[in-house]
């Protein structure tokens, strides 16, 4: 009676058959047992490939098989995606694609063909009918590929309040990002205002800066640390009229001629502003304080400065009595 063959090709002998040979044949069987259970097959791809096993090979020798191994790892650069044709026995495998392309696995003229893309690693199974089948779910049963999973029966949260875009978590309806505590009992939430003109990013530094340094914007959203100067920015001197800016002191030298300096439009609370006398001739040509439509100590009327070497700093206070003097 002949030997027969198993799934995995394993050589099935008779009773009282090879005598001699036994032994060699089932040292066979047992490498291509432990190839199937643990082998690893590095294999380059340069092309369409297909992977050797030997289904009914009565053989006394060995010959290790990439098909019949458990781990193949795929490396090379075929530069587009490329097929591999595992054989066509009930078997799975778990697939490393190293290489710099997709690799299309099919078993045969079957329907189903799987996909691992590059620098993925996945299991995948033949059924022995020409099908190979991912082993690994793609989206967890009941849940989607578009919402963030905390179980595999549904998603954590919905569309409209946490989900991923396929490259940002986003947090809808003005969620806050809430970073517990030691105890979980208390957080820090972090979250968009009410409303913003237009969609912003702010992207953080690149270092944690030094002790008693603030944060700052460049105008497109890349924060940095910055050293915390305080106190009034102070500008060349002005011998014309201009406009001044909250936080700003002003020399002001009207030796040639009398000139106005115009306060800031919208001011806020607090908003700070020094002129001075740079020459010592307000007196003889005026600087004028021009009010920008808000008040100077609670009077609908620009300020005259007519006093020579003088110095003041107006501080708002509100609409009702607008920039007060702070120092004079």
């Amino acid at each position: 009676m002949a030997s027969t063959f198993s799934n995995l090709g394993i050589i099935l002998q008779a009773s009282g058959e090879n005598s001699g040979t036994w032994g060699d044949r089932t040292n066979v069987n047992l490498q291509r047992i432990d190839n199937a259970i643990t082998g690893i097959s590095n294999i380059v791809v340069t092309g369409a490939t297909t992977l050797a096993f030997s289904t009914n090979s009565d053989t006394t020798t060995y010959t290790t098989e990439a098909g019949r191994s458990k781990i193949l790892v795929f490396t090379g650069t075929p530069g587009t995606p490329t097929t591999i044709t595992l054989p066509n026995v009930e078997k799975e495998y778990l697939i490393n694609n190293k290489t710099d392309s997709s690799l299309v696995f099919t078993a045969g003229a079957g329907a189903s063909t799987y996909t691992v893309t590059t620098n993925k690693i996945n299991y995948v199974y033949v059924d022995g009918s020409d099908e190979v089948i991912s082993a690994v779910a793609d989206t967890p049963p009941g849940g989607s590929d578009t919402q963030i999973q905390f179980n595999s029966s549904g998603s954590f949260g919905g569309s409209a309040n946490l989900v991923w875009d396929g490259t940002n978590v986003v947090l809808g309806a003005t969620g806050a990002l809430r970073l517990g505590d030691t105890t979980g009992g208390e957080y820090v939430g972090l979250k968009a205002p009410g409303t913003v003109s237009s969609s912003y990013t702010l992207t953080l530094p690149t270092a944690t800066g030094t002790a008693d340094q603030i944060l700052v914007t460049d105008g497109s959203g890349n924060l940095s640390f910055t050293d915390n100067s305080g106190g009034t920015s102070w500008q060349a001197v002005k011998t014309t009229t201009f406009t001044a800016v909250a936080g700003e002191g002003y020399f002001c030298d009207t030796s040639s001629a009398a000139f106005t300096a115009t306060l800031p439009a919208t001011p806020t609370l607090g908003d700070e502003v020094t002129f001075v006398d740079y020459a010592g001739t307000f007196d003889t040509n005026n600087l004028t304080v021009g009010r920008n439509s808000e008040n100077i100590q609670g009077s609908a009327a620009d300020l005259t400065v007519s006093v020579e070497r003088a110095g003041l700093t107006l501080v708002y206070s509100g609409a009702t009595q607008g920039w007060l003097l702070k120092d004079k």
